[in-house]
C-alpha cells in the first residue's frame, strides 16, 4: 500500500487516521474468518480472508484492502472488538 496515501487517510465514520494492521493483528483476524466468526457492520459474513487491512488508530474499525486498494465504505468496516475480545 502506498504510504502517502496512508498518511491522508482516514475512517469516513470517525474521521480516526487509519494504520496498517500488523501481520499478527492480520493472522488472527483471518483466523476468525476462517470459522466464520467476524461480520461487516452491515451484518454480512466476512467469507473472504484478508491479504492487507486498515485499522483505525483508536482500534475501533477494520478495512479491507483488495489489490492495494482500501476499501473505506462505512458499511464494509470491520469491528475492531473481534480483535480485542481474544485477548
Amino acid at each position: 500500500m502506498d504510504h502517502k496515501l496512508l498518511d491522508i487517510l482516514c475512517c469516513p465514520a470517525t474521521g480516526n487516521p487509519v494504520k496498517l494492521l500488523k501481520k499478527d493483528q492480520l493472522a488472527e483476524l483471518n483466523a476468525l474468518i476462517a470459522r466464520g466468526e467476524v461480520r461487516y457492520f452491515d451484518d454480512t459474513l466476512v467469507d473472504t480472508p484478508l491479504s492487507e487491512g486498515l485499522i483505525t488508530e483508536n482500534g475501533e474499525r477494520i478495512y479491507r484492502v483488495d489489490d492495494g486498494i482500501p476499501v473505506m465504505l462505512e458499511e464494509k468496516a470491520i469491528s475492531g472488538r473481534c480483535l480485542q475480545a481474544n485477548r
